[in-house]
């Protein structure tokens, strides 16, 4: 089972990204932080989903803004085997990352 860092992703700019899926039989508490690297603010999305285009229903943040050379950072996220972390971001230079733990289910 990983630990540490889980994935690191450069969001694209509106397009709903999935930053980690949680593998089979297995379960993960991870958390993520939204970095903006970019000279402008950005509005950002996280949902736990089940698919990669999440439903209404699970987003976790919604068009949170994000400002210029900030950071918003989520702990404590329990995701179950296959659920997803997806992030979607209104402007480019967005990274994604995930730390945490996976323990066998």
């Amino acid at each position: 089972m990983a630990t540490g860092r889980l994935a690191a992703v450069d969001v694209a700019a509106t397009t709903n990204t999935t930053t980690y899926t949680c593998p089979a039989s297995t379960y993960a508490v991870v958390s993520i932080n939204i970095c903006n690297r970019g000279a402008a603010s950005a509005a950002v999305r996280i949902a736990i989903a089940d698919a990669d285009s999440p439903t209404a229903g699970e987003y976790i943040e919604y068009d949170v803004d994000v400002f210029s050379k900030n950071v918003l950072e989520r702990t404590g996220i329990v995701l179950a085997a296959t659920q997803r972390i997806v992030v979607y971001s209104s402007a480019a230079n967005i990274s994604a990352v995930v730390v945490g733990i996976e323990t066998a289910a």
